[in-house]
């Protein structure tokens, strides 16, 4: 078994791994939920790793986790897909998402066993039907441009193209990332889930070449940038010059940060009608689907008690 360094826990422990998690409000949005929920005596800790970090530390988290006790289970960011490269066979089982994305975003135990669950492509489904109209493709025809080829953009782009929404689905759905063998990779998973209709792929190193794009989208197209530019790393992976689709939609998955891809989003919003979104209602039901999962808690995900744990988030975030 894989050695690990990680003290052991005290009392019973969520983990976030990512990349800068003490800047995220979940540190103090989970006490919070924790004593609405009444999940007793329990806490979360970061753990940050760099981006494609060494197979070894991904390892050593996992062992940890798998060994200790009270360590319960984690959501991860920014590591999905090289947490399950490097880990897969420190799993006892792995969901069917998981296993179809080629992700974990979440950890959880079932007695010893150590479970990988794949949720970005139930969360990101859910905040994306949120703020959009129902009937929305097929009355627009309009495209999907998406800027980054990880986890998020694997589970958002999947969802879009479930056949189950019949004629409801985008008319193309674009991928740029900044480096070729991620964008390889969800070229690839995208064969397989046979979409139905067109795709594309471009390396976009220089945001210039995601600017192109950009102004070439339908009107009514959803832009989204599904990098860590603007939250774990400052910038943008489009440059100020970008031209919006006109009535479009400018989504960020993120909600902190320097956010400058919504900064560029507003300062067009009245000359392209844009509607604009972050990243918080994802935010809320990522970490509520992975609490449920790592606390074997029953959380609804519309209704009542999930109005007041967005609340109680909302009031921490201020």
């Amino acid at each position: 078994m894989t050695q690990t360094t990680y003290p052991p826990a005290d009392r019973p422990t969520m983990y976030f791994i990512g990349v800068t998690t003490a800047k995220s409000s979940i540190m103090k949005v989970f006490p919070q939920w924790a004593a609405y929920l009444d999940l007793g005596d329990c806490l979360i800790r970061g753990i940050d790793l760099k981006q494609h970090d060494r197979p070894e530390r991904y390892r050593e988290v996992v062992a940890h986790i798998k060994s200790d006790p009270l360590s319960l289970g984690a959501l991860v960011t920014t590591h999905k897909i090289d947490l399950l490269n490097a880990c897969r066979d420190q799993f006892d089982h792995l969901d069917e998402y998981a296993g179809l994305m080629g992700e974990v975003s979440s950890i959880s135990k079932r007695g010893r066993k150590l479970i990988g669950h794949a949720k970005d492509p139930i969360t990101s489904g859910l905040a994306l039907e949120a703020f959009l109209p129902d009937g929305y493709w097929a009355a627009t025809g309009a495209e999907v441009f998406v800027m980054g080829a990880g986890g998020s953009s694997i589970a958002v782009t999947w969802h879009l193209m479930r056949a189950e929404h019949g004629p409801n689905r985008p008319s193309k759905i674009i991928v740029a990332n900044r480096t070729r063998p991620r964008l390889e990779e969800i070229e690839r998973l995208h064969k397989r889930f046979d979409p139905g209709f067109p795709t594309e792929y471009h390396h976009t190193p220089q945001p210039e070449l995601s600017d192109a794009i950009v102004g070439r989208l339908k009107p009514g197209s959803l832009v989204i940038n599904a990098t860590g530019l603007g939250k774990d790393w400052p910038g943008s992976p489009i440059t100020d010059a970008a031209l919006f689709p006109q009535g479009g939609i400018a989504w960020d998955f993120n909600y902190r940060g320097d956010l400058m891809f919504l900064d560029q989003a507003r300062a067009r919003q009245r000359e392209r009608n844009l509607r604009i979104e972050d990243g918080w209602l994802y935010f809320i039901h990522g970490w509520t689907r992975v609490i449920a999962e790592v606390f074997h808690a029953s959380l609804p995900v519309e209704g009542p008690v999930f109005d007041e744990l967005s609340a109680i988030a909302a009031r921490v975030r201020g």
